[in-house]
């Protein structure tokens, strides 16, 4: 092992030896293409910061906008429950032919919501998955 470690500094100070040697426009090409290499990595690492702030952003937001669309079904799901308690409950009593086919509409169109904020629901769950 010490062998090889000598052989690495041999080599190492063969490269050093043969950078000092080099005439100096070599030296300042070098330097310049170290220089523009860096440049480019910074460059590249600064996209790369931007790139993660804003999807850390998105998925913030889709987050935020998942909560609420829980929420938003979770009220909806207790509406439609005391609706048909309710109707439940007024059943026995005589309803007008009208207000059946309303309420019926009604429970229609709160499932057709329902089933909607659901489908959000879960696609917004695939894109925070996915982000």
């Amino acid at each position: 092992e010490v062998q090889k470690l000598n052989q690495q500094l041999e080599e190492k100070n063969g490269e050093i030896q043969q950078m000092i040697n080099q005439p100096p426009y070599e030296k300042e090409r070098e330097i310049l293409r170290l220089q523009k290499s860096l440049a480019e990595r910074e460059k590249a690492q600064a996209t790369s910061d931007v790139l993660c702030r804003s999807l850390t952003d998105e998925t913030h937001q889709l987050q935020r906008k998942l909560a609420s669309t829980a929420a938003m079904c979770q009220h909806l799901a207790k509406c439609l429950e005391e609706k048909q308690r309710k109707e439940k409950g007024s059943s026995d009593d005589q309803i007008p032919t009208e207000r059946p086919n309303q309420l019926l509409d009604n429970e229609t169109s709160l499932q057709a919501l329902i089933c909607s904020l659901q489908d959000e629901n879960r696609m917004l769950k695939q894109k925070v998955a996915h982000v």
